[in-house]
């Protein structure tokens, strides 16, 4: 489990140093191959040695080595946030061939939450890969372990909650987007295949966690009641807080005795 830990977390440093390009790029329609990332300022290629997730950043004290302007502290801190995040994720699953699914899903939900959180926006040029991603790894999980039941529990969860969103979209388009939409279908196969409690745990957890920091800004007069929320933010949180507590959660209930 030690070296599980160890080679996930580090696996988590380097897939958040190229989500620090998704979440630049994306919104702005512009391609994460080409060309190599650059200092924004002054346009000059970053190097190798000038590459190394969070250590970097460091060593050059969080300025460009050729014009010295500063560099966003929002990059080691999606580095380290993903690394974190994934090591976490291998505790709480372990060995289990499914653990592959749950690590794409981590990076495309760091990703979705912060372009949301800065544009408003969740591109389906991510949602829609991760949904692939996501059901193709369990659906060759549920190959493996002969877990078809499993697998389509996931589905239905996940269409479910792709139609209840629908409806509420439809009916109030400015008080849900789309965006929002299209996400329910990654995050019922996940959650679901988990467990339907999981899926239950994930919306409960994304609206608690969304009213209490709504309210709290509406008080402290950050936003208005009106204002639009990055609603993807708080599915993200939900999501997160179902993978990793879920089952504890669900056991200490006792709604899922055998969770």
């Amino acid at each position: 489990m030690t070296l599980l830990l160890i080679y996930c977390s580090l696996l988590g440093l380097v897939v958040g140093s190229f989500l620090n390009v998704v979440i630049y790029r994306v919104p702005h329609h512009l391609s994460i191959v080409r060309p190599r990332s650059a200092c924004p300022n002054c346009h000059h290629p970053i190097g190798e040695r000038d590459n190394i997730p969070v250590v970097s950043w460091i060593i050059l004290r969080g300025r460009c080595r050729q014009c010295r302007s500063p560099i966003s502290l929002r990059y080691p801190l999606v580095e380290l946030g993903t690394g974190i995040l994934f090591a976490l994720t291998a505790w709480r699953l372990g060995t289990h061939v499914d653990l592959g699914a749950f690590l794409i899903l981590d990076a495309a939900l760091i990703a979705l939450a912060l372009i949301d959180l800065e544009h408003l926006l969740l591109p389906k040029s991510i949602v829609y890969p991760t949904l692939g991603g996501v059901g193709g790894w369990l659906l060759g999980s549920a190959a493996y372990y002969g877990q078809w039941h499993r697998l389509l529990i996931a589905v239905m969860c996940s269409l479910i909650w792709f139609v209840v969103f629908w409806v509420l979209n439809f009916l109030s388009p400015r008080s849900l987007g789309y965006g929002d939409v299209r996400l329910t279908l990654v995050l019922g196969i996940a959650l679901g295949w988990l467990g339907v409690g999981d899926v239950l745990i994930g919306f409960f957890a994304a609206n608690l966690i969304g009213a209490v920091i709504g309210l709290t800004l509406i008080a402290l007069k950050k936003m208005s009641r009106h204002q639009p929320i990055p609603y993807g933010v708080y599915l993200a949180l939900g999501t997160v807080v179902a993978v990793l507590v879920g089952r504890t959660l669900l056991t200490h209930w006792h709604y899922w005795p055998n969770a």
